[in-house]
């Protein structure tokens, strides 16, 4: 079976990769490997252990691909289905950040969520990670994803990255995956090769530019951008690492990779980037380069005029939702319509800027309704790293209930507690039940429930 691919592109092709270029078509004919990465938070080991990615220590490559929406584990946010190729950016940001806990994220082009959930199992217990998705349609996704993924310290917004100018040295890491021509999906994407023109190359180099040249402000000095994209093209790639070191007071950073890992090293007058291409590494295509920021100056968050404020709930309130939480997590807690929302103290500052300054779609985590005097958790404290199960009447599940469960199905175990019961599978909470004598009410999100059937499984 062949492969049909532009015309323009495979001369172009030819030309980077030389005698290497039938080996790369070869490539793209080949099966797509199948890759997750493990949420520490929630467990530590999977079944392919011993196949590991290489540049990720919480990466795994499957041997078959298996339905995951029948995994309440993956519901659960046990672990992210992630092309391992793109894993790379969190190694760059695990580097970069060392032993730092506190440091503050920006993932401009966050759905939909891979890159911001790796990014929030390093960004550290009182760091700040900034979701955000230009596109409307693509946030519901994210927050899905960042939800069962259980990070307290999150804000998603919903922003032009020009609308993250005034926020001057704000972030001590911006990551930009940036929109491109999609050159190194082929293999995965097949729709991508009649999509891919001469042309279109040339217009996302130039989108590439923009973005980062709006976000630039945003990086405090010594700070960091992380440049990505999923193409080979060099005036997206190469070419851009050179205009950013031109266009910016900036140093280009080295970042330590081993030679079994057979990424190929980009250069370009003095500056280094990182490509991964099918036939060589695990994956799919994937060019990185990383910038060390100079100038500028570093906002002071607590000096910044607020017009914009949510109100904190009732003492009483304050001291319940405290049991609901683990010790050493500690929360402000504010009330928007019905929902009480728990932010970090540590970054509670910080989210009450961005909470003025951008267009906020999510602020740490929901915690829990306020019906009158009556406190119901949400289904986010169900999914959170702070949750605190020994406050909650838990019901462990089986396969079969934990899918049916999932399915939002009626089910019920009897001699359980009436109230509020966390459900579990393999110990890790999956949502909320509320048992009301003789039935539960099913709390699984409705947007989120398994729609396949799972009856016979």
């Amino acid at each position: 079976m062949d492969i049909a691919l532009p015309k323009e592109f495979e001369l172009r092709m030819r030309a980077q990769l030389g005698d290497e270029y039938d080996e790369y078509v070869k490539s793209l004919l080949c099966p797509v490997p199948t890759s997750i990465r493990l949420n520490r938070h929630k467990i530590s080991c999977f079944a392919d252990e011993k196949d590991f990615v290489l540049w990720e220590s919480d990466g795994r490559y499957l041997a078959e691909r298996p339905v995951f929406t029948l995994d309440p584990i993956f519901h659960a946010g046990g672990y992210y289905v992630q092309e391992a190729s793109s894993m790379f950016a969190g190694y760059v940001a695990r580097q970069i950040i060392g032993n730092e806990n506190d440091v503050r994220i920006l993932d401009l082009c966050g759905a939909p969520g891979g890159k911001s959930t790796h990014f929030a199992s390093i960004v550290g217990k009182d760091g700040l990670l900034v979701s955000n998705e230009v596109i409307s349609s693509r946030l519901p996704i994210l927050c899905e994803n960042l939800t069962k993924w259980g990070i307290p310290n999150v804000v998603v917004t919903n922003n032009d990255p020009s609308d993250f100018k005034p926020l001057d040295g704000f972030f001590d890491i911006v990551a930009v995956d940036a929109p491109c021509s999609g050159e190194g999906l082929f293999r995965r994407e097949p729709l991508a090769i009649n999509e891919w023109s001469l042309d279109n190359t040339r217009i996302c180099a130039q989108r590439q530019q923009r973005i980062v040249a709006d976000i630039w402000n945003s990086i405090k000095p010594g700070g960091y951008l992380i440049y990505s994209t999923c193409t080979f093209c060099p005036d997206e790639d190469e070419n851009n690492m050179l205009w950013i070191s031109q266009t910016f007071d900036a140093d280009n950073v080295q970042i330590d990779i081993k030679p079994e890992w057979n990424v190929t090293l980009v250069e370009k007058n003095g500056l280094v980037g990182y490509r991964f291409i099918q036939h060589k590494t695990r994956g799919e295509g994937f060019f990185c380069c990383v910038f060390r920021k100079n100038d500028g100056s570093e906002i002071n968050v607590k000096k910044q005029k607020l017009k914009k404020q949510l109100p904190s709930v009732q003492k009483n309130v304050s001291a319940e939702l405290d049991k609901y939480v683990l010790p050493g997590y500690d929360f402000a807690y504010y009330q928007n319509g019905d929902t009480v929302v728990a932010v970090p103290q540590a970054i509670d500052a910080e989210c009450k800027l961005l909470y003025n300054r951008l267009k906020v779609v999510k602020m740490g985590m929901g915690i829990a309704k306020l019906f009158g005097n009556k406190i119901a958790p949400e289904h986010d404290l169900a999914m959170s790293w702070a949750i605190n199960k020994g406050a909650f009447e838990t019901v462990e599940l089986p396969l079969q209930d934990a899918l049916r469960y999932l399915h939002r199905d009626n089910i019920f175990v009897p001699g359980t507690k009436q109230g509020f019961n966390l459900l579990t599978y393999k110990g890790l909470p999956i949502g909320w039940a509320k048992n009301v004598g003789s039935r539960w009410n099913n709390l699984y999100p409705q947007n989120w429930k398994i729609r396949m059937s799972v009856d016979g499984l």
